[in-house]
């Protein structure tokens, strides 16, 4: 009766299980180079991710359907911190414009708790997008000095 709610919440997994991963590497390595505020943003950013997945794996429980647990692509290794910062926000504004397809095919489908999740998950998309947008814009205005000010907010943490 669900199927199609219960493959879009699939989907769904499967992006924020690569989001999760690749968000995850950036973590690493802005933390690993002492951009620890960057660092903390893509680790917070993972973690609510996460949360997303938890949602729409209940939701299919619910539905009696098979949670898929395989991430719908790989890492993508970036080491530069502008295009770490373009490729989240690509991601997240990808998410959002799926997501609302998906809630709209799901009220179609006459399931409205399907529809209100990813609701919910736009909302968040959104807020991630708009986050990264903006550390892009700082990027863009203040260039290496960004990244220096990240520097010296790490190295004021640990003295």
């Amino acid at each position: 009766m669900h199927e199609k709610s219960i493959e879009l919440l699939n989907k769904a997994i499967a992006d924020e299980l690569s989001a999760i991963h690749q968000y995850m590497y950036f973590h690493f390595h802005c933390h690993d180079r002492g951009y620890h505020l960057l660092a903390n943003l893509f680790e917070k950013t993972a973690i609510d991710e996460m949360r997303h997945v938890e949602k729409a794996a209940e939701r299919i429980l619910f539905l009696k359907g098979e949670v898929e647990m395989k991430p719908s692509e790989g890492v993508q290794k970036i080491h530069d911190v502008r295009q770490m910062l373009e490729r989240a926000a690509k991601m997240e504004e990808q998410s959002a414009h799926e997501y609302n397809e998906w809630a709209n095919e799901c009220a179609a489908n006459s399931d409205s708790a399907s529809r209100r999740i990813f609701e919910e998950l736009v909302a968040d998309e959104e807020r991630h997008f708009d986050q990264f947008s903006i550390e892009m814009e700082n990027f863009d205005k203040l260039g290496d000095q960004y990244l220096a000010l990240h520097s010296i907010e790490h190295s004021k943490s640990i003295s």
